[in-house]
């Protein structure tokens, strides 16, 4: 089933994944295997809301067709994830695709365990199929460092050896990525705090609001510089960062440069696929609205490649296999004023102060993006489009230069604003029925713009 099905809700994303209906939420165990993307997440399958989670499955050969799967991991009565199949990752251990997830019981508090499950059949290329272990291999978090919230394990390997990352907070407020030997994916061994949120450089990008960071995802660059980005949590989801550095031999890592993942309201809980030549990211992207008489909730992002400029801070782009979605010829490709597609993807280059104008309310409010190449600012208005939280511009600095450029990539309500490769902004806007989806540009800029189709094989 393709993932691009016309959807009952116009505010229902095509192109992107997620269920055919019900909740969804962290992006889990990006994989390649036998030739396809597999990708899993946090899934209800009874209703839109957080409860009972499952992880579903989707997959695809070319990050373009999607195709869903029956759901992969449920919860076991009685077992270590009776209360749900929380966040983790996937590994080839030995030649059969290995999910490391968190198990929670009825009774967790914020604890979970450390929990395997093998894929029944390692040579079914959709991976249908999944045997959980009926024991954890990690039961409870490491004793004496007042741990209080413990989940979101994600392996790696370093100098040809297996390692595992958890995220946690302790007692005291501070945040902190656990680190643990498990070179034998069944025997787990603690090897310390990797870091916390004392490190001058975490404090620096994130500040002290969290108390707890989830979904620690480390990926290395071509270059050698590794990149750890985590999910801040202040008793809630709040917002996701990164840090840039060194991996030493003795697995400390000596953060150089770090800021913001996304500078949007609605992007959470990144995972990440590490490929030879390359790494991919996925992030959720969360409800902004009152779910109402949905019956669906919860979006995954495009695909971003991601890796780091030589200063440190972190470049990012869509994937390129995203092109793949474009029709044939494009609507758009000069400055003026034409209707936009529920679906698209916009390029508008600037080499000097540009308002680009995406909807417009029947009051007279705007989304827009203004862009000022020389005072290297990108800012993004949305004020018109009420929600749960004040709708003020989100304002991103990058260097000046001759030419800033913003990509929009614009699926229902989901809004992902690529400038340049320096910085994103992932928001959800929902369009009401007396809004005009209508592009505008004030200069004389450039600009190419595609509707996105369902894609074709070939």
């Amino acid at each position: 089933m393709s993932l691009a099905a016309p959807p009952q809700d116009p505010h229902a994303p095509r192109f992107r994944v997620r269920p055919p209906a019900n909740w969804m939420n962290d992006p889990n165990g990006p994989f390649r295997w036998r030739g396809r993307y597999h990708l899993f997440y946090q899934h209800n399958p009874d209703a839109p809301v957080h409860a009972n989670v499952h992880w579903g499955h989707a997959s695809s050969p070319d990050l373009a067709h999607w195709e869903h799967h029956p759901i992969a991991l449920t919860p076991t009565p009685g077992g270590p994830d009776e209360a749900g199949c929380w966040s983790g990752c996937l590994v080839d251990d030995g030649g059969v695709p290995t999910a490391v997830y968190t198990g929670v019981d009825r009774d967790h508090e914020g604890l979970g365990t450390i929990c395997l499950a093998r894929a029944a059949d390692p040579d079914d290329p959709a991976l249908t199929e999944w045997t959980p272990l009926p024991t954890p291999v990690v039961k409870a978090p490491p004793e004496g460092l007042g741990v209080v919230m413990f989940r979101d394990p994600f392996v790696f390997r370093h100098d040809g050896r297996r390692w595992a990352l958890v995220g946690a907070g302790h007692a005291d407020g501070t945040p902190s990525v656990l680190l643990y030997d498990c070179e034998d994916l069944t025997g787990w061994r603690f090897a310390g705090v990797l870091l916390d949120g004392r490190d001058p450089a975490a404090a620096a990008a994130f500040g002290d609001r969290a108390t707890g960071w989830e979904c620690p995802q480390l990926y290395a660059t071509q270059d050698g510089e590794w990149v750890l980005a985590v999910s801040l949590w202040d008793g809630h989801p709040w917002t996701t960062g990164y840090l840039t550095g060194r991996l030493d031999a003795d697995l400390r890592f000596a953060a150089r440069a770090g800021g913001l993942l996304d500078h949007g309201r609605d992007f959470y809980a990144p995972a990440v696929l590490q490929e030879p030549d390359r790494a991919l990211m996925w992030g959720w992207s969360w409800e902004a609205r009152e779910q109402g008489g949905a019956d669906w909730a919860g979006v995954l992002t495009a695909p971003r490649v991601v890796d780091v400029h030589p200063d440190g801070a972190l470049r990012v782009a869509p994937a390129p296999e995203l092109h793949r979605l474009r029709a044939a010829e494009p609507f758009v490709t000069a400055p003026g004023r034409v209707p936009l597609p529920a679906a698209y993807d916009l390029t508008v280059s600037a080499r000097g102060r540009t308002t680009v104008t995406l909807l417009r309310s029947a009051s007279g409010a705007e989304l827009t993006v203004r862009l000022d190449p020389d005072e290297g600012t990108l800012t993004l208005h949305r004020d018109g489009w009420p929600r749960q939280e004040p709708g003020a511009p989100v304002l991103v600095h990058v260097a000046p230069d001759e030419e800033l450029t913003v990509r929009v990539l614009a699926d229902g309500s989901l809004y992902e604003l690529f400038f340049g490769d320096r910085a994103t902004i992932t928001e959800r806007i929902y369009q009401r029925a007396d809004d005009i989806r209508e592009l505008t540009v004030t200069s004389g800029a450039a600009v190419t713009g595609w509707e996105l189709v369902p894609p074709t094989h070939g």
